[in-house]
């Protein structure tokens, strides 16, 4: 046997920033050196109620001395009980759980097909989703993705895709011909650059879907949980989508993902045509309960919208006088910067200068994704920094 090249043991699939984080608590998190960074990145939208949450910390830490996995052959109580919240608080009917947001999309397109199936007799489903989106890196998820970086590599993609422009009113009249099985859309295009739905134009795409009964289905992966001001996106919206994909906030750094259905497209997924090991199991779930309860039975989102405020009404001071921000774009505390600069020189600064933890959305888009429970102490500090970087 020849020797082995001494690699590190971990792929290479993630550009890591240089530093380890051992520790983290509501909007703060320490590396292994005991340096203290402001989290305004929240685990990518994941820590929607900041790190190690006392209410979800508390219930999972006891479900860990009652049952930790007994699979989806049996009936589990904080599954159901999630579904029920998750239920209750949407538009939807029933719940399919799994384990990240990759896996939600890819539920969510089965479904799709599956119900073109069952309701139109299609042998080949057809699914619209739009340029410039992100969906997930398995293959069918990756293949929805509206980016050709994402495509690369990894061609032939999975068939039955076709990409429309967002927020383009000519695009709706394409749909109108295309006639597809499903819409799968982002309400905010997170990766895509922070960039929002047109009100208006995303009204009158749900009125396409309905009228010739095509499946509405929004990602809201990263828009869920509170992140854009209220529990779920598309609320802001007066729409009602037919499916709801979720991961990311609704587990506060447990992995977990749902989709919710409505009743008419539930029932495409009959014993055995999908499931999940771990989908769904007692901690995950539990974790799930706690974070839902949080966000839907205490004042968190009302003061998660006052702050929201307040960065927006700072940042856009900011921007005023800066002459490297060109747009400030995004809902709630889903916040993008359009730079005329690298927005990664930016992040580098903020982190090693002022122990700013931030990401980009895209070359030139810095991504701001403060946690839900930040502090008016904390958003001063984060301005502060923000005129530093940019005035």
């Amino acid at each position: 046997m020849s020797e082995k090249v001494e690699l590190n043991p971990v792929m290479s699939t993630y550009g890591r920033f240089p530093i380890t984080l051992v520790k983290g608590k509501g909007s703060y998190v320490w590396d292994k050196e005991g340096k203290k960074y402001l989290d305004y990145s929240s685990g990518i939208a994941t820590c929607n109620l900041g790190h190690v949450p006392d209410v979800v910390e508390k219930a999972v830490q006891e479900q860990l001395g009652h049952l930790w996995h007994c699979s989806n052959l049996y009936h589990i109580p904080s599954q159901d009980k999630l579904a029920q919240l998750l239920v209750a608080n949407s538009c939807g009917d029933q719940v399919f759980f799994c384990n990240s947001g990759a896996e939600a999309n890819e539920a969510a397109l089965k479904i799709a097909k599956k119900y073109a199936k069952d309701q139109f007799l299609k042998e080949i489903p057809q699914i619209v989703t739009f340029k410039n989106s992100f969906h997930g890196r398995t293959m069918a998820t990756l293949s929805a993705t509206g980016q050709e970086k994402i495509h690369q590599g990894f061609t032939p993609l999975t068939p039955g895709f076709s990409f429309l422009p967002f927020n383009d009113w000519d695009a709706l009249e394409q749909l109108t011909s295309m006639n597809p099985d499903a819409v799968l859309i982002e309400l905010v295009q997170g990766e895509g650059g922070v960039l929002p739905a047109d009100k208006e134009w995303l009204k009158q795409l749900a009125k396409v879907c309905y009228d010739q009964q095509i499946l509405l289905m929004v990602d809201e992966i990263q828009t869920g949980m509170g992140r854009t001001g209220t529990l779920f996106a598309y609320e802001q919206y007066e729409i009602e989508p037919d499916v709801i994909s979720l991961a990311k906030g609704l587990g506060s750094g447990i992995p977990i993902g749902a989709i919710i259905a409505k009743e008419h497209v539930a029932k495409a997924f009959s014993p055995g045509t999908h499931g999940s090991t771990f989908g769904g199991n007692p901690i995950a779930t539990t974790a799930g309960v706690a974070t839902v309860t949080e966000l839907t039975t205490t004042n968190v989102l009302n003061e998660a919208n006052e702050m929201a405020h307040d960065i927006w009404t700072g940042l856009e001071k900011i921007a005023a006088k800066s002459n490297t921000i060109k747009q400030l774009r995004g809902m709630g505390l889903l916040i993008g910067l359009e730079l005329d600069k690298p927005a990664i020189d930016y992040v580098n600064k903020a982190r090693e200068d002022y122990q700013l933890l931030v990401i980009v959305a895209g070359p030139n888009v810095l991504r701001i994704l403060p946690p839900l429970t930040t502090t008016r102490e904390e958003v001063d500090q984060f301005l502060a920094i923000m005129k530093q970087l940019f005035i």
